[in-house]
């Protein structure tokens, strides 16, 4: 499925900011499974110099420098995206989840996706939250699919009650949050049993109420949690908002170990003072 992506974010400044560097994770990162046809990033006002790279996970980075002085910035990001993501193997060709714990501890290349990170502690209550998925011996995917299922069935989905900085021991006493929350407590959960695990960014197709068009700017941005089941069949990735194995209808931006690796953008202003942030996204099929 090719997938058009439309990404607004607009800042309005209480008092003209005099400089500005901002870095932005707003472009499609390229996979085996994701083919990026187009991107393009627009900023208002135009940016004096724009630096593009890789960061350390591979995610491609821009950084906007503006030296101007301006009371209100917008970063438009449009991209198109071909996307088919595998089949997940079936659940008892996965090995023991014992086993793939034993496995993380000396691959060089997920072992730090089993560590703790800011966002995301490791802990006995953590391990408790995830362990009843997880049973002497069973497959790792079939406990992942278990877990996973369970944000869906025990929790619920609000916004309004978290925040950015809100803990992942909280998120397991309220029960409740958003799709941020949610995989930041399953990648404990999971790190907690030894299981390497990321924080994905990205997007997700939505749809509209029966009979009603789709709202312009209505969409979100999204997070998922990719997990690692061993070197035979690597990395499967799980969306536990909605009981998901990604197929094609997510969009990957970056991950990292946790929000605050791919955070979409952040920078340092020099002036402003109080600002107001407005955010839209648009995603859906190019034929649509």
């Amino acid at each position: 499925m090719i997938l058009r992506v439309r990404h607004r974010t607009g800042y309005s400044y209480q008092h003209p900011v005099e400089m500005a560097t901002h870095m932005l994770y707003l472009s499609p990162r390229p996979l085996p499974h994701q083919h990026v046809l187009r991107d393009t990033i627009r900023s208002l006002p135009e940016a004096a110099r724009v630096t593009e790279g890789l960061d350390h996970f591979g995610n491609r980075v821009a950084w906007l420098f503006l030296d101007s002085a301006h009371d209100c910035f917008e970063v438009v990001a449009e991209s198109e995206v071909e996307v088919r993501f595998p089949d997940p193997p079936p659940v008892k060709a996965t090995p023991p989840w014992e086993r793939v714990a034993g496995w993380a501890a000396t691959e060089a290349e997920v072992a730090e996706f089993t560590c703790p990170s800011p966002m995301v502690p490791v802990g006995d209550a953590l391990r408790d939250f995830a362990l009843p998925s997880f049973a002497p011996g069973r497959p790792v995917l079939a406990g992942l699919l278990d877990l996973n299922a369970r944000f869906r069935r025990d929790f619920r989905f609000r916004s309004g009650v978290t925040g950015i900085a809100t803990p992942v021991e909280e998120i397991l006493r309220r029960r409740e949050g958003v799709c941020q929350d949610f995989s930041h407590l399953m990648i404990a959960g999971l790190r907690s049993l030894g299981i390497p695990a990321r924080y994905t960014s990205g997007y997700i197709r939505t749809y509209p109420p029966p009979g009603q068009p789709r709202r312009e700017g209505a969409d979100m941005s999204h997070a998922w949690v990719g997990a690692w089941m061993g070197p035979e069949h690597g990395w499967i990735d799980l969306d536990p908002t909605n009981d998901l194995v990604l197929a094609e209808e997510h969009v990957v931006l970056g991950w990292g170990r946790d929000f605050g690796d791919v955070s979409p953008l952040r920078g340092i202003i020099l002036g402003g003072g109080r600002h107001r942030l407005e955010v839209g996204v648009d995603l859906a099929p190019v034929a649509d």
